[in-house]
């Protein structure tokens, strides 16, 4: 679903992202873990087209986001960790403003604003302007514009910050149901329990740098993911 090839960025003498390779398949939940500044958002900058790598191949779907980014755009899906949105827009207008844009059919683009609206709970405040909207609600906003066609892979910053409990409840069912119909999701963050709990496999990326991926089974072993997280950066900081 997701392939990242070698890819290295940087910032002037800065290198943000270090020679870093990744694999997500259908079906998988995948978390990407390291502090703030470690890479994690250059990454899915990266991965979505928005960043151009200094070196490296990144694929989605099997297409090239360098060479196809169009295609790779209608397969995927892109939540920054602080979605602007259209806020003279209701939340409406808007959800049918994203369908517009991905030719979704007005029947399907019905079926899909009522199923997720319910589900995370804004059905009542379709008709109010997004600017009235907590940051929460807009956070429930981008997430259903974000599934509005359908995405095969959706890249999500730091999505649980700023989420009460039940709507962060609300977004871990939306996840498990899109991977369970065969889509994939990439999400960045740095609250280590939700990882541990969510993720079918984790990566954690220090100065750039991936220092351990694979299986939750595999990277955490018989600890805590918390207690190998401190341990690999504490290895790596005394390299």
């Amino acid at each position: 679903m997701l392939r990242i090839e070698h890819i290295t960025k940087r910032y002037g003498d800065t290198c943000a992202v270090d020679d870093l390779s990744l694999h997500i398949a259908p079906g998988e939940i995948y978390g990407f873990i390291g502090h703030n500044g470690a890479g994690k958002t250059t990454t899915l900058k990266a991965a979505v087209g928005l960043l151009t790598p200094d070196a490296g191949e990144i694929f989605v779907c099997g297409h090239s986001v360098k060479k196809e980014p169009l295609v790779c755009r209608r397969c995927l899906s892109y939540i920054p960790d602080n979605p602007d949105l259209y806020e003279f827009l209701t939340g409406h207008q808007y959800f049918s403003f994203v369908a517009d844009v991905y030719r979704v059919p007005a029947d399907i683009r019905k079926e899909r604003i009522e199923h997720y609206s319910r589900m995370l709970g804004i059905t009542d405040a379709l008709s109010q302007p997004i600017s009235t909207y907590s940051h929460g609600m807009k956070q429930k906003t981008a997430i259903i514009a974000a599934l509005m066609h359908d995405p095969k892979l959706i890249l999500m910053d730091e999505p649980f910050v700023g989420l009460d409990p039940l709507a962060s409840h609300q977004l871990k069912t939306l996840m498990a149901e899109h991977c369970r119909n065969g889509g994939a999701i990439f999400f960045s963050t740095h609250v280590l329990e939700v990882a541990e709990k969510l993720c079918h496999k984790v990566a954690l990326i220090r100065c750039g740098k991936l220092i351990a991926s694979g299986t939750m089974e595999e990277v955490r072993g018989d600890n805590s993911l918390e207690e190998v997280f401190l341990e690999l950066t504490e290895q790596e900081a005394d390299e």
